[in-house]
């Protein structure tokens, strides 16, 4: 069969898209198959919309507040549909520009599920596609257990498509997307019970950040569970809904509960196997360090891959594997290590490298750690200030730095800048020997004694 195209990516998410702009800008003529809206979870039920929750729950903060600052402020409602609306508008923006974009770069756009025919094609509505290369970048969606009345709770990708403000939500999960969720429809004026199957929130991140974000939590009145792994949901009189856990207790009243306990490999329709594409123990396309599956010419990045599970992750492998396979840059690849990731918490979180427990079970007692706690001068004349606190953590004599953990008002702008540093071998000495700009939040990263 004739192979037309140089490259055939499978998901128009960011990972895609950054792939086949990048190729198509190398000559590479390059096919995108994507059976949703352009930008995938990222721009449509992810990063973008949750970020535009954030700032609405952040806004309600700050009319809060302003009252000690001297605004004689009454916030007589908040209207959810038009939030929703408005920022629906702007999601679709940005896929019409996603859209243009890839029409500029030469990059043919085909909606559809795509299935793998062979090592080198790939079916469409019935049409054989053939390339030299294939990139699978599906994604992933949202995992439902298989519980009785599952079906009764709703996903993250359900929360964008609420039209209106529920009352009472239980969230079931202690990640991102759980933490996330909580935060914003709490701030927004939701009674929320946030559900753990263990004992903390974040169990991928220093243990210091989950209990201080606990702490917080608590103070804006969520209500915690612990140890609670779910029995089953069940539907009660007046559009209710009641979570039963396991060991007999209950948690009645719901308007809505909300699943956030993972997310799933997206290879539905896919059939790697007719190509003999291997999948992980989890579903999950096998990759080596150049994003290659176990077929020498097709890879994957991204969520589809199981690592590093970031938007800007998937965008620079993309791009570093399309460097690699048409543009002559034959050692491109993308380093894992030392990723800086954010949770769009209240207040947010930051955190780059090595956390205490993994620092401690590489290096033993060869750590030190820097930690500090204070109030950020927006909080000095609120009634209920939010505290924040940053924790560096160093290795051996020189204190190289290998792991920044910061919760508190600007951690997400202000990791950025850190994490390039780190990324370079600073040392406490270099941060010592930065002057602080005051007065900052920042400031206290380099002033820590």
């Amino acid at each position: 069969m004739a192979r037309p195209y140089d490259l055939i990516v499978i998901g128009g998410g960011s990972g895609g898209i950054a792939t086949a702009n990048r190729a198509a800008g190398y000559g590479a003529r390059c096919l995108l198959i994507e059976q949703g809206p352009l930008g995938g979870t990222c721009v449509n039920a992810g990063c973008v919309p949750k970020k535009v929750m954030w700032h609405a729950a952040q806004h309600a903060g700050s009319l809060k507040q302003a009252r000690d600052y001297g605004f004689d402020i009454e916030c007589k409602n908040f209207d959810w549909f038009l939030l929703k609306k408005n920022r629906d508008a702007y999601i679709q923006r940005l896929n019409e520009i996603y859209r243009h974009t890839l029409d500029r770069n030469g990059v043919e756009v085909r909606s559809g599920t795509a299935s793998f025919a062979g090592a080198n094609s790939v079916s469409l509505h019935g049409e054989l596609l053939g390339a030299e290369r294939i990139l699978i970048a599906t994604g992933a969606y949202p995992t439902i257990p298989n519980v009785p009345g599952a079906v009764l709770g709703i996903t993250s990708d359900d929360f964008f498509a609420l039209e209106s403000q529920p009352e009472r939500v239980a969230i079931i999960g202690s990640g991102y997307i759980a933490v996330e969720l909580a935060g914003v429809f709490s701030a927004l004026g939701t009674e929320v019970t946030l559900i753990a199957r263990k004992d903390r929130l974040l169990r991928d991140f220093d243990a210091t950040l989950a209990e201080t974000l606990a702490a917080h939590y608590r103070e804006q009145d969520i209500r915690l569970r612990w140890n609670c792994p779910i029995e089953s949901l069940e539907s009660a009189p007046g559009n209710k809904l009641t979570v039963h856990l396991e060991g007999g207790d209950r948690i009645t009243g719901m308007d809505r509960v909300l699943w956030a306990i993972g997310r799933t490999p997206d290879t539905r329709g896919l059939n790697p196997q007719i190509a003999g594409i291997n999948l992980d123990a989890s579903g999950f396309v096998s990759t080596d360090q150049w994003q290659t599956t176990n077929i020498p010419h097709i890879f994957a990045v991204g969520d589809i891959t199981g690592r590093a599970r970031l938007t800007p992750v998937a965008i620079a492998a993309g791009r570093r594997l399309a460097d690699r396979l048409f543009g002559g840059f034959t050692e491109r690849k993308l380093d894992y290590r030392n990723i800086p990731t954010v949770v769009f918490a209240h207040p947010p979180i930051g955190a780059v490298g090595l956390t205490e427990e993994q620092a401690r079970r590489c290096y033993g007692d060869d750590i030190r750690i820097y930690q500090g706690r204070f109030t950020p001068m927006t909080q000095a004349l609120a009634k209920a200030g939010v505290k924040s606190l940053m924790k560096l953590i160093t290795l051996g004599k020189e204190e190289k730095i290998i792991g920044c953990h910061i919760i508190g008002e600007g951690a997400d702008e202000m990791l950025q800048g850190f994490a390039v540093a780190i990324n370079m071998g600073a040392s406490k000495k270099d941060f010592d020997n930065t002057v602080a700009i005051h007065p900052t939040n920042a400031e206290e990263l380099v002033t820590l004694r």
